[in-house]
């Protein structure tokens, strides 16, 4: 690892955030073998496989009657825009002033819900309203798109049919449960839905019904929706009183020492290869890594991760791996991080 690489970490980023740490980046260049057999063949099939899983012929009836592949839904999973952007770029586009403002507006106007949901699951009210901006823009805008005919759409593609198969399993399973009305099941052209924009495997792991009126509204109830993003970030790790990272100084001298004590990681999705490998707080100083701001940093003992970001530096812990169960992005996870700082 040079210091040039140190120092230019370049992320493909998609435009659309894909929730539950899902990221399935564009390749315009690919093109998918054609479907084997015809549409209404494999939607028998589709049925069959769901009512073995217990899916009822009513539900499927309501759902897959009528249903046919939507050709704009392929178009965007072939061309959807990426852009390649520096982190600095992105924080700047996704943290900006206006973004900061808006995220506590929104955490004193909620004040109330976010006390209750941050005491039963741990997660800090300023890390809920980051993911809930970022993910849908404090939940201005959360998709339009019928979600099982994008996830029929992407199904029958055969580009990555299993993936898109498991979701619409998923997604049918929630409609067979009574979780959300078919008629409102509405999310991203790729099936990310409700203001947290969870795939529906991970609606059924995570979303929860905070205001205890019988359903789990990630699309119009901001207490399932606060709910729903902290039961993700604790069931998937959270460490209750850490923060998520700090961003830190390097020396000016001594990047070889620093490459040689803490290596880049080797396994992983790539956010996690743009991390060193774990050191302790105590000895990250005495290579000369210090801290910007001293205030809540855990014990000397505390294992940590230097991820390099542009023309900034950070010493990440647990909670950062965390929002990358989220979403699998350095990008991602630094824009939350830092605009739950600014609320904070």
């Amino acid at each position: 690892m040079t210091k040039q690489h140190l120092g230019r970490i370049v992320v493909a980023f998609a435009l659309v955030v894909l929730a539950a740490g899902i990221a399935w980046p564009a390749r315009a260049q690919e093109t998918a073998a054609p479907p084997p057999i015809p549409f209404a063949d494999w939607l028998a099939g589709l049925r069959q496989e769901a009512i073995a899983r217990g899916i009822g012929e009513k539900t499927l009836d309501a759902a897959l009657d009528g249903v046919e592949p939507v050709p704009v839904v392929v178009e965007r999973d072939r061309t959807q825009a990426e852009q390649t952007l520096t982190i600095d770029d992105y924080l700047k586009q996704h943290v900006s002033r206006k973004t900061v403002k808006t995220a506590r507006q929104m955490a004193w106007r909620h004040r109330v819900i976010l006390r209750k949901v941050a005491a039963r699951y741990g997660v800090p009210a300023n890390v809920i309203v980051a993911v809930w901006g970022i993910e849908s823009n404090f939940g201005r805008f959360s998709g339009v798109r019928p979600t099982i005919a994008s996830l029929v759409t992407l199904s029958y593609d055969n580009r990555r049919a299993a993936l898109f198969r498991e979701e619409l399993l998923s997604a049918l399973q929630a409609l067979d449960r009574g979780d959300i009305e078919l008629a409102k099941m509405k999310g991203s052209w790729a099936g990310a839905m409700g203001q947290p924009q969870f795939m529906p495997s991970s609606y059924l792991k995570y979303a929860e019904d905070f205001d205890r009126d019988g359903v789990r509204d990630i699309w119009g109830s901001l207490a399932d929706v606060f709910a729903s993003i902290a039961n993700f970030l604790k069931q998937n790790g959270w460490t209750t009183g850490e923060r998520w990272g700090v961003a830190v100084s390097l020396p000016k001298q001594g990047a070889g020492e620093i490459e040689q004590a803490a290596p880049l990681r080797e396994t992983g999705c790539q956010a996690l290869k743009e991390m060193t490998e774990g050191l302790t707080l105590a000895r990250w100083r005495a290579l000369g890594v210090r801290p910007l701001r001293r205030a809540g940093l855990p014990k000397p003992s505390t294992v940590a991760s230097l991820v390099r970001a542009g023309s900034r530096d950070f010493l990440v812990f647990n909670n950062y791996a965390v929002l990358l169960q989220y979403n699998c992005a350095t990008s991602y996870a630094l824009a939350v991080g830092t605009l739950a700082d600014s609320v904070r």
